[in-house]
């Protein structure tokens, strides 16, 4: 019973710090919202800290028909500003169903093209900046990255997104 309690307690302590350095708009460590690009659908943000965040992303794009994405952020003050940041991370990327348009293949000369509703598997590397408007419970993103497909075969790509996350 005792050692229960100590682990709960030490999980409520470490949500409490986290939400307590969070860098999110208001102060805030979670937020949703849309984003147009690869994929065109939603976003979640999780904020662990000041400087870090996981991001999750579900939706359409021509990885496959349904896609999402996992990355880990890393934002560092380029600009010297509380409103503007840059960030940058790695991520992992699942497409399901058909995917095709700008994967090029091991020849170089068809583009990539994966039928049959099955998996791919990928990893990314993204790179981007956000503004969190001062007194606004808003993040305006803008981001740009390389894809590296590896399953079912190895592939490349560039993934762009533009979107809005809401802090509630």
């Amino acid at each position: 019973m005792k050692k229960a309690n100590i682990i709960k307690y030490l999980v409520l302590l470490l949500i409490s710090v986290s939400a307590v350095y969070s860098q999110g708009p208001m102060g805030r460590n979670f937020g949703f919202g849309i984003m147009f690009g690869d994929p065109t659908g939603a976003t979640l943000k999780y904020w662990t800290s000041r400087e870090n965040a996981f991001v999750f992303d579900v939706g359409n794009s021509y990885f496959g028909n349904v896609r999402i994405n996992v990355d880990y952020l890393w934002h560092f003050d380029a600009f010297r500003s509380n409103v503007v940041k840059l960030y940058a991370g790695p991520g992992g990327v699942v497409g399901i169903g058909e995917g095709h348009s700008y994967w090029y293949g091991h020849d170089h000369e068809d583009f990539y093209y994966r039928e049959g509703g099955g998996a791919g598997i990928g990893v990314r590397g993204i790179f981007g900046v956000n503004i969190i408007p001062r007194r606004t419970p808003l993040e305006i993103f803008l981001e740009v990255g390389v894809l590296l497909g590896i399953s079912p075969a190895f592939g490349t790509g560039v993934d762009t997104g533009l979107g809005i996350r809401f802090y509630p």
